[in-house]
Parts: structure tokens; C-alpha cells; sequence
């Protein structure tokens, strides 16, 4: 992880990505691939440009969101009016520089503005194409508008989240969102792979109903082993108990013995082998069966000591533990900035800001941070110019 140039090129530099999408799932994809050393060229409407820029209800010292700032480095933007014979023109041109572009507009837009596959490929017959969308680019809710919210809520996931009969509750992060950034990702690598053999590039269609869809293996199996639509389980496991968040003297911590050889263990450390021999408690399936009872039992020890102390101590012995942190003790704790999950870069109108680091370290080539988050418009001139050369060469 680096802030710095490295000796090795980055392992996508000299490809090419337009990003023609908004808010979250397709700009988190293309800085990936940015963070990787592709170029990134952000195609945004002039005047507004991604609406992400406007986001989030406080003030920075410059016009962008903490939000955009978060999602967009190692970028260039150009503001291009794609509703233009003129914007439309040179996007064509742009695009036959292009190896890929990623784009979020709601089905059938892209086909109205004239940019959708079918046209770039007559271009560029090697281009790989991502359509971002709610829902996907058929069915019977294509047309529908989508974001987070509702895929959580049309894909299952918000069925299985939170305490049995209370309110709905939505996962804490936006699941659908950042899953179909990285599905987007696998997909358009893989067609890109393929075009370099075959000639031939693809549409890729990545919906986040789909993305939130494909994280239901354990959810939709108990569904297909046993007829029974999965509930919500707080911070409980279909698999395995005790494996959840427990209270202890001062609050809550997290901890699982989701083996027979940790259950032992686990009996043993809290002095409880009757809890070890009894019969409710005697394979993974008895206890999952009688959870609410072995919970019960193992609380009334839990609540003797501290949560930190159970989680040392419990560690101690093999057994899995954990605090449960806020965002704040997880960024800034001693593991969190060893991780360097928090790290600041550049920016000509906010000094230093904070970007959340890179999720996986590329540790001979690794990533770098070569652009700040781009201003609005900032590479319009420097883009056209190099296209304009490319086109009279």
C-alpha cells in the first residue's frame, strides 16, 4: 500500500475505463480499477456533475461531499454534456480510446442518449460494457428505480436483519450497493481478459437486487434443505451456537465456540462441565435447537466479569472473541491504523483530506494514490486535447 510510485507498474496500467455513473456503486467499482492504475475517466453532466458531489447534509470547505471524496480518487473528470450531438461526438471518439465503460443510468436511457452497447461496440467492438442498474436490464421491475433501500428490501436481505417480530431493519451498510460494485468488478475483469484473446468484448448486466440476492447461500439453502422461510436472528448463526453478540458485567461482546472441540473448551473456562454433559446442549444441532436456553445459561456467567476480560480470556484459551467497536475504535485502533484503513490524501481545496484505505493490499504492485478526488470538470481541457492529438496523428 503506497502513496508513492513504485518501481513495478501497476497491474491495470493502460487501461482505460470511462465511469458514466453516479452515487455509489459504479464510482466504488471504477476507483478500484483506478486504485490499480487504470485511467479513470469520470463523464459528468457540466453544472452538476455526479450528485454525489452534493451529498450528505454537511459542509466541507469545498463544493464536494466527504462522500465523493471517498469514492473517487485516482480519477479524471470531464464534464460532457452527452444529450449534445456535439458531447455525444466526443464521446464516441473517446470511446473508441476506451477498454472499458461502466455506466448507471436506468434502463433505456443509454439506448435514448445513443450510448448504449449496441452503438459503442460498432465503435469499438472490444469494449467491455457495464450496466449498473436496481434491478437488472430485463424483467418485469427493469424499469423501476433503484437504489440500496430497495434491493435490501426486494432481495430477502432485510427479511433475515434484525430480532424476530420487531421492525424491518436495513444492514447497518449499503450491501447491495457495495456488492454490486464488486461483482461489477469481477465481471468487467473477466470480459476484459477475454477480449484481449478474443477481439470481442461484452455487455455485462450488474443489478444490485441480483448482487444483494447472491449473498443468501446459507439463507436460501435452510430454504431448499427444509421448506422453511429464513427469519431475522439478530446477532445470532443459522449454523453454529453459541456464536453471537453476549452480554457481559458492562455490555455486550462477541464470541463463538462453533465446534464440539471449542464447546468443551468453552464449558471448561467457565467452570460449567454440567453444561457440557447436558443433553440439550450435547451436538451443534441441540444447542442451535435450544439457543435461547444455552444463551441464557452462558450469560449468567458472562455477566460476572467484563466484556474486555472475556474477550482476553476467551482468547486466550482458542476460543473466537471480540469487542464490538464503533466505526471510530475500529479506524483508529492499534489493528485499524496498522492496516492503514484510514489514510489522507491531497486535495487542492480540502489540504489533507481522510479516504478510507485500500481493502485489499497488492503487495508487489501495490496501489496507489495518484489523483485527488477531481474537481468538477478539472480534465475537460487536458481530455479533449489528447483525443483531438490522438485523432490527428
Amino acid at each position: 500500500m503506497s502513496h508513492t510510485p513504485h518501481s513495478q507498474p501497476l497491474p491495470l496500467q493502460g487501461i482505460r475505463v470511462l465511469d458514466v455513473s453516479q452515487v455509489m456503486a459504479g464510482p466504488f467499482a471504477c476507483m478500484l480499477l483506478a486504485d490499480l492504475g487504470a485511467d479513470v475517466i469520470k463523464v459528468e453532466p457540466p453544472g452538476t456533475g455526479d450528485q454525489t458531489r452534493g451529498a450528505m447534509g454537511f459542509k466541507m470547505k469545498g463544493p464536494d461531499s466527504m462522500g465523493f471524496l471517498n469514492m473517487n480518487r485516482n480519477k479524471r473528470s470531464l464534464a460532457l454534456d452527452l444529450k449534445s450531438d456535439e458531447g455525444r461526438e466526443f464521446f464516441y471518439e473517446l470511446a473508441r480510446t476506451a477498454d472499458v465503460i461502466v455506466e448507471n443510468y436506468r434502463p433505456g436511457v443509454v439506448q435514448r442518449l445513443r450510448i448504449d452497447y449496441e452503438t459503442i461496440r460498432q465503435i469499438n467492438p472490444k469494449i467491455v460494457y457495464v450496466s449498473i442498474s436496481g434491478f437488472g436490464q430485463s424483467g418485469p421491475w427493469a424499469s423501476r428505480p433503484g437504489f440500496d433501500l430497495m434491493a435490501q428490501a426486494m432481495s430477502g436481505v432485510m427479511s433475515v436483519t434484525g430480532y424476530p417480530g420487531e421492525k424491518p431493519v436495513k444492514a447497518g451498510v449499503p450491501v447491495a450497493d457495495i456488492g454490486c460494485a464488486l461483482f461489477a468488478t469481477y465481471g468487467l475483469l473477466a470480459a476484459y481478459i477475454g477480449a484481449q484473446k478474443t477481439g470481442q468484448g461484452q455487455h455485462i448486466d450488474a443489478s444490485l437486487f441480483d448482487s444483494a440476492m447472491a449473498f443468501s447461500i446459507w439463507d436460501m439453502s435452510e430454504y431448499w434443505g427444509t421448506g422453511k422461510p429464513p427469519v431475522p436472528l439478530g446477532t445470532s448463526n443459522k449454523m453454529s451456537a453459541p456464536y453471537q453478540a453476549v452480554k457481559a458485567r458492562d455490555g455486550y461482546f462477541v464470541m463463538g465456540a462453533t465446534n464440539q472441540k471449542l464447546w468443551a473448551k468453552l464449558c471448561a473456562l467457565i467452570e460449567r462441565p454440567d453444561l457440557q454433559e447436558h443433553p440439550d446442549f450435547a451436538t451443534v444441532a441441540l444447542r442451535l435447537k435450544h439457543r435461547e436456553a444455552l444463551i441464557e445459561a452462558l450469560e449468567a456467567e458472562f455477566a460476572k466479569r467484563d466484556s474486555a476480560e472475556w474477550v482476553d480470556t476467551l482468547l486466550a484459551a482458542g476460543i473466537p472473541a471480540g469487542p464490538i467497536l464503533t466505526y471510530p475504535e475500529a479506524f483508529e485502533g492499534e489493528h485499524g491504523a496498522h492496516r492503514r484503513m484510514c489514510m489522507e490524501i491531497d486535495h487542492p481545496i480540502e489540504g489533507k483530506v481522510k479516504n478510507i484505505g485500500f481493502p485489499v493490499k497488492m503487495l508487489g504492485t501495490p496501489q496507489q494514490v495518484r489523483r485527488h478526488p477531481p474537481l468538477l470538470g478539472e480534465h475537460t481541457e487536458e481530455i479533449v486535447a489528447e483525443i483531438r492529438a490522438k485523432a490527428t496523428a
